[in-house]
C-alpha cells in the first residue's frame, strides 16, 4: 500500500539523511520527494510517498522520535 507522509523538519545538516534512513529501516520504500523551505526560515516541508505492507503507525511513531521532526502525518494516497 501506498502512503503519503506530510513532515516538518528542522534545518539541520543530516535530518533528511536520517528520515530516509528510519523510513528504509522500518520497512517503508520511498517512491517520490517533494519539499521546500522558506528562505527566512528554519524549517523545510516535506512531502514524501513511500510503499509498504506495514502499517502506516510504525513509521509516524518512529519519525516522530527524530529530533530534527517537528510533525509528522502518515495518510494512505488515494
Amino acid at each position: 500500500m501506498r502512503y503519503r507522509c506530510e513532515l516538518t523538519l528542522r534545518r539541520a545538516e543530516g535530518a533528511l539523511v536520517r528520515v530516509l534512513g528510519t523510513t528504509e529501516r522500518r520497512g517503508f520504500r520511498p517512491l517520490s520527494f517533494e519539499g521546500d523551505a522558506p528562505d527566512d526560515g528554519d524549517r523545510w516541508q516535506l512531502r514524501m510517498t513511500v510503499e509498504s505492507d506495514r502499517a502506516p503507525a510504525a513509521l509516524q511513531g518512529q519519525l516522530a522520535k527524530l529530533y530534527d521532526c517537528l510533525s509528522v502525518e502518515v495518510s494512505p494516497c488515494r
